[in-house]
């Protein structure tokens, strides 16, 4: 009898990043403009990044982003940097964890691409 081998388990890397723009050389609708411009589509194109979602606190003053790589590889190779050199400095927040779970709920809108304020 053939024995089944165990499967590899799936590991994947969860990136956060968080600027302050308190002290910066842009805004928000700034980098918003540049998420539809030009962010969006590049990031569309990074291989192994499974998900990227840019946040924003208005009141806050603060930018930044989540992303799932599929691998230690596809994080740790070069981005695109468009809103470091808009900020003008580097996140003051960088932290990585490994993924434990994942899961999709119920939803009503079946496309997760191009959603958000940049968009409306």
């Amino acid at each position: 009898a053939r024995r089944l081998r165990a499967a590899r388990p799936f590991l994947m890397l969860v990136r956060i990043v968080l600027w302050s723009l308190a002290d910066s050389k842009t805004t928000i609708e700034e980098l918003r403009r540049h998420l539809r411009d030009e962010a969006v589509d590049e990031f569309a194109e990074v291989e192994g990044l499974r998900f990227k979602a840019w946040i924003s606190d208005d009141p806050g003053e603060r930018w930044g982003a989540f992303y799932l790589f599929e691998s230690r590889e596809a994080a740790d190779q070069e981005l695109p940097t468009g809103a470091r050199e808009l900020i003008g400095k580097d996140p003051e927040v960088v932290e990585e964890f490994d993924l434990e779970a994942s899961v999709e709920g119920r939803f009503a809108e079946p496309e997760l691409s191009r959603l958000g304020l940049a968009f409306e």
